[in-house]
């Protein structure tokens, strides 16, 4: 949590509790997430959990994966965090039944109010529906919600919402054509 009216150039953005968690982090995740093989998904999802991440069950997180705050990291059932993805969940990422987010994609749930004075730090939560996939080195900004079925092709930078079952990219995204739901997701 951002503590509220803060000046970012005179102290920090978070409570010492949040920084001292973040550092115990980063420490298990040098010596016990990243030296393990791609292979060793279960091990770094359970990993995950032991700092509050609510992941299903299988889930595939790589050993490359840059995790900010794991406690606000939810994977439902076969969701997928590729090669290289950087989830930086200052507020609550998503991602939903079968949800693939491919190599090189950037989660990025914080941003500064560029109109504020001080450049007021502020985070909205990431959702990413059923289904979905996010292509390789694609960017998703605050606050935005990705529709069931959606694919956000690569390198497309998605700052506002986007529709279900469609195929979005671009700079920036939006939708290019619907996509068929497969008959599981018609039922």
């Amino acid at each position: 949590m951002i503590l509220a009216k803060t000046n970012p150039f005179e102290g920090a953005s978070f409570s010492g509790r949040n920084r001292l968690a973040r550092l115990a982090w980063q420490l298990v995740c040098v010596l016990l997430f990243r030296p393990t093989p791609p292979s060793f998904h279960a091990w770094r999802c359970w990993l995950l959990r032991r700092f509050g991440a609510r992941i299903g069950s299988p889930c595939y997180v790589y050993n490359d994966v840059e995790i900010w705050a794991p406690w606000n990291l939810v994977m439902a059932d076969y969701s997928t965090l590729g090669r290289r993805v950087i989830v930086y969940s200052m507020a609550p990422i998503c991602l939903g039944v079968r949800a693939v987010v491919s190599q090189g994609v950037h989660l990025c749930t914080g941003s500064h109010d560029h109109q504020s004075e001080n450049f007021q730090l502020y985070a909205q939560p990431i959702t990413i529906g059923a289904d979905a996939w996010i292509c390789a080195e694609a960017f998703l900004g605050p606050g935005v919600s990705i529709g069931d079925g959606s694919v956000i092709g690569a390198r497309a930078v998605a700052t506002r919402d986007q529709p279900a079952w469609m195929v979005c990219a671009g700079n920036p995204c939006r939708p290019l054509k619907p996509r068929i739901p497969p008959s599981y997701a018609r039922a």
